[in-house]
């Protein structure tokens, strides 16, 4: 893929970019290992102000990186502006409670002292998406600096501006140089990355073969790596639930971030009693959705990211009705407009074992099942290869303690729909990845984990 900024919303070609040379790709990572050497011995009370002044620096200019986000990717311009004040609190976030998190923890042994200190690896590689090209890089700098690491950015090809943008954020917030660099090249340096001995460590959010292929190269290496891939989320609404409510998050679970989103909910399993009114009522909204130009402030679906993205999706719609589903609504790209733009699609009577039925949609398609009682829910929602996020709906407090233990997730939540949150662990199980973000555990992901005993 050719390193630019493509409009998805039409189809021009704004931008185009020259890939790093070897030479240059050696001359950054020199940089970051004589930046790491110097970084990690700053105090976290200078870490948390350049982390701070990052915070500020997307506040006060979040009307320009959010409309380079929406230009590059196609997210709705008010989605794109909501996603640069997440990036400021995950900073802040950091900025307040990095220190504590890696701050030495006292073990009483037979030593006269004993103790865990926490200390930085070196230069870590970041892989990131394009679906949500700040929010993805922010969570990874913010407590990857703060513990006092180096990071390096490949960012993903149909996004470089954005990129660009948050080393230049970084670097006026304060932080040295060669702290924080951006690598515009293309997936095949990734394995050369991770054989050069100056990159400890990487972290990649994306498609199941990206990661499968990092974490090949990272093995050959023995370097650690974290993983966020792909998934599709189960969204259960059993007869007691709060139907309107359910319905309601339904539809924003299913459209966030014009249905590419790894923790959207993709497949709505629904318990039979309910399963015609759930049906009605999702039907209703989903056709009441504006598509269309992404900046305007009532669309409701932009374009997706890429042709190629749209053509996969339609495909996938097209192998659920040869599978035996049916189409409610959508179903077939739009034409009229030279962009990359899915109707909201709804599809119901998938056979619940067919391949199909256990694939990732990333396009605003949601996959309608019926069943008859809790246990068929959770045995279809844990009935894949993934394991990211499961959002359930039920009034009823046994089946809200079932959910909990028995469904196959990284993160399980209950009347509300799946998100992240700086101060909650984000990650997933099987296929969908290993590792976490985010949170305490976030942040000793990437760190020497050394253990002190002196007499």
């Amino acid at each position: 893929m050719a390193i630019a900024t493509i409009n998805p919303a039409n189809g021009e070609t704004i931008k185009t970019f020259e890939a790093l040379q070897d030479a240059e790709i050696a001359a950054k990572l020199d940089l970051a290992q004589q930046a790491f050497e110097k970084y990690r011995k700053t105090s976290f009370s200078e870490r948390s102000q350049w982390l701070q002044q990052a915070a500020t620096i997307l506040e006060q200019e979040k009307a320009d990186f959010a409309q380079l986000m929406t230009l590059e990717m196609g997210k709705p311009f008010k989605a794109a502006i909501a996603e640069v004040e997440k990036c400021a609190l995950v900073c802040r976030y950091y900025a307040e409670y990095a220190p504590g998190f890696l701050a030495d923890v006292t073990i009483k042994t037979d030593a006269n002292h004993s103790f865990v200190r926490y200390q930085p690896l070196g230069a870590i590689l970041a892989i990131m998406p394009w679906n949500f090209p700040f929010w993805q890089v922010f969570r990874f700098v913010a407590p990857t600096l703060m513990a006092g690491n180096v990071g390096l950015l490949k960012h993903a090809s149909n996004v470089p501006q954005c990129a660009l943008a948050i080393e230049n954020i970084l670097s006026r917030a304060g932080f040295p140089v060669g702290v924080f660099q951006t690598l515009l090249i293309g997936a095949a340096k990734v394995a050369d990355l991770m054989a050069d001995e100056r990159v400890k460590a990487a972290t990649l959010t994306g498609s199941e073969p990206a990661g499968a292929s990092l974490a090949s190269a990272a093995g050959k290496q023995i370097k650690k790596t974290v993983l966020e891939l792909g998934g599709s989320d189960p969204f259960i609404v059993l007869a007691s639930a709060d139907l309107e409510a359910a319905v309601t998050n339904a539809v924003t679970a299913r459209m966030l971030n014009n249905g590419q989103s790894c923790i959207a909910a993709k497949r709505f399993i629904v318990e039979e009693t309910i399963a015609d009114k759930f049906e009605k009522l999702l039907l209703d909204k989903f056709q009441s959705l504006k598509v269309g130009d992404p900046m305007e402030p009532d669309t409701d679906l932009g374009p997706l990211a890429t042709p190629d993205i749209l053509q996969d999706l339609h495909q996938q719609v097209n192998t659920a009705v040869k599978s035996g589903g049916k189409i409610l609504t959508g179903g077939s790209p739009l034409t009229h407009s030279p962009g990359n733009f899915y109707p909201p699609t709804i599809i119901i009577d998938i056979p619940v074992d067919s391949q199909i039925a256990k694939e990732e949609f990333f396009g605003p398609v949601a996959l309608l099942f019926r069943v008859r009682d809790i246990d068929a829910a959770i045995k279809l929602a844990n009935d894949i290869p993934f394991g990211l996020g499961a959002s359930a709906w039920t009034t009823n407090e046994e089946e809200k303690n079932r959910l909990i233990q028995e469904l196959e997730a990284g993160a399980v939540f209950i009347n509300s729909m799946v998100k992240s949150d700086p101060r909650l662990p984000f990650g997933g199980i099987k296929r969908s990845g290993y590792g976490r973000e985010l949170s305490i555990q976030g942040i000793h992901e990437f760190v020497n984990v050394k253990t002190v005993w002196v007499r």
